[in-house]
């Protein structure tokens, strides 16, 4: 049989690449660290790691036993949770959710929720979807409020994330320009029409694919203005300091800027509820969900 520990230690010298950083990590003496990994090799029968000047390159049965390593932990970490949920004396849920979803859809979901089930505690955490994506896997989180661009899931296609994804819905962007710009009466635009104007970023991920768009189109992108807030965003665009891209839902009613359609193909964020793959599901993250797919069903579109 294959001892946890040792895979633990295993983890930790292919996450520092060395036995030394690993056994500082583990607060272990790289002779212990040493020890661990051979007798590790011992009970599998192949070597799992080569040291060599450059550092440690772990070899294909150990780069198998650390997927397995991940796994297990994540898959110890969730059982450690649901102990304490169900030790707990009120039932808990926690929630991690992106902000521009989170105001969007729980308000309507969650009010849904508590009148269904007002015994359970709540507890709902602000992140982005690269940090909800570890929070629900280790059961941190029962469930989380994520997107993702046009493109792959937020969590990889080559991992083995121990995860459902539930869609929502559709996110579209939308152009926000200042109401005196010369292409304010377009009824739509594509974004290389305003190759030579400055940009307001209102979120990294925006940035990532505005300058995407740049290249394949062939022009440079200007930025005047970069934020983490689509409503600071639009503020500055209001203020003439340049034009953004901003998802639907985050758009502000201001009578100093003009929102236009992008024209096909037409950029969007994609929203999706992040369950843990369980034997038995958590009840409530189950009930939270439905009342998400639910409140999303029922939003009105922008025209």
């Amino acid at each position: 049989m294959i001892d946890v520990q040792r895979l633990r230690v295993l983890r930790a010298v292919a996450e520092h690449g060395s036995f030394n950083r690993a056994a500082g990590a583990l607060l272990l003496t790289p002779s212990a660290v040493s020890q661990h990994i051979a007798a590790l090799e011992r009970s599998l029968g192949h070597p799992v790691a080569v040291r060599s000047t450059r550092g440690v390159t772990l070899t294909e049965p150990g780069r198998l036993l650390v997927e397995a390593a991940e796994t297990i932990s994540a898959e110890l970490d969730q059982v450690r949770h649901e102990i304490d949920r169900l030790t707990a004396p009120r039932p808990r849920l926690t929630v991690a959710t992106f902000t521009s979803g989170g105001r969007h859809l729980l308000p309507g979901a969650l009010s849904r929720f508590v009148a269904a089930h007002p015994e359970v505690e709540l507890t709902v955490r602000e992140c982005e979807p690269e940090d909800a994506v570890p929070m629900v896997r280790a059961g941190a989180a029962d469930l989380g409020l994520s997107y993702h661009f046009d493109g792959p899931l937020p969590f990889g296609a080559g991992e083995r994330p121990g995860l459902d994804w539930v869609p929502l819905m559709e996110d579209p962007l939308w152009l926000v320009l200042p109401r005196g710009h010369r292409l304010a009466d377009r009824s739509s635009l594509s974004p290389a029409e305003l190759a030579g104007d400055r940009w307001v970023l209102g979120c990294l991920k925006t940035e990532a694919f505005l300058r995407r768009y740049a290249d394949q189109a062939g022009f440079d992108l200007r930025v005047g203005a970069s934020t983490t807030d689509y409503f600071f965003a639009q503020t500055l665009v209001a203020a003439g300091v340049g034009v953004s891209l901003v998802p639907e839902v985050s758009l502000a009613s201001a009578p100093e800027v003009v929102v236009v359609r992008v024209e096909p193909p037409r950029p969007a964020r994609h929203f999706g509820v992040l369950l843990p793959r369980r034997r038995h599901p958590h009840p409530h993250a189950k009930a939270l969900a439905e009342a998400l797919v639910a409140a999303a069903a029922g939003r009105e579109a922008r025209p």
